[in-house]
């Protein structure tokens, strides 16, 4: 009997153009998670687990903006200060099209890892506040500004990424009806 090989861009990390860079991602968005709800059973210091906690958290922070987004799915972004006016603004980044080609197994994972974490962090603030603990409200409001910021900036970059995509192949191939009328079926259609 011969086993089935997963389909593209189905969630199967062997799939993955970059299996390192996906598990380690994906190991750094759930072990902040895991410390948190099954700390407590493995020691009673609360300290411990909110250092913890916000380590990993730092470092999924750090991994996602700096490396899983640009390897994953071609996107960066970081905040630049004038400092002259004090002013800070966005940057985005994404690769240019063509030079880099975006695994739809790889993107299917960063997108859904991005927006199931602040969900899972939201319900934990509830269970916090339901249940009375509201010693732990510190540390997931902090998990909730982390996972949020990432999750907004590499939306925005997504978009940014789109756009521009857009705007450079109605340029370069003259066909701006064309060009819209594509790249919207493959966004709802296809795996990116």
């Amino acid at each position: 009997m011969e086993q089935q090989q997963p389909t593209p861009g189905s969630l199967s990390w062997r799939l993955s153009s970059h299996p390192i860079t996906l598990l380690t991602f994906l190991g750094f968005r759930v072990s902040s998670l895991l410390v948190y709800l099954f700390g407590l059973l493995f020691t009673d210091n609360l300290v411990m687990i909110f250092i913890i906690t916000i380590l990993l958290l730092a470092a999924d922070f750090y991994y996602m903006k700096n490396i899983a987004g640009r390897r994953l799915v071609g996107l960066r972004w970081w905040n630049e200060v004038d400092p002259s006016t004090g002013d800070s603004h966005w940057v985005f980044e994404s690769s240019e099209p063509g030079t880099k080609v975006i695994n739809p197994t790889d993107s299917r994972f960063f997108w859904i890892a991005i927006y199931a974490q602040p969900l899972f962090w939201i319900a934990l603030a509830i269970v916090a506040i339901f249940s009375f603990k509201f010693i732990w409200l510190p540390l997931v409001a902090i998990a909730l500004v982390l996972t949020i910021t990432n999750t907004l900036a590499f939306s925005r970059c997504d978009k940014f990424s789109q756009a521009s995509n857009l705007a450079g192949s109605a340029f370069n191939g003259g066909n701006l009806a064309g060009s819209i009328a594509t790249n919207m079926v493959g966004r709802f259609f296809g795996s990116g």
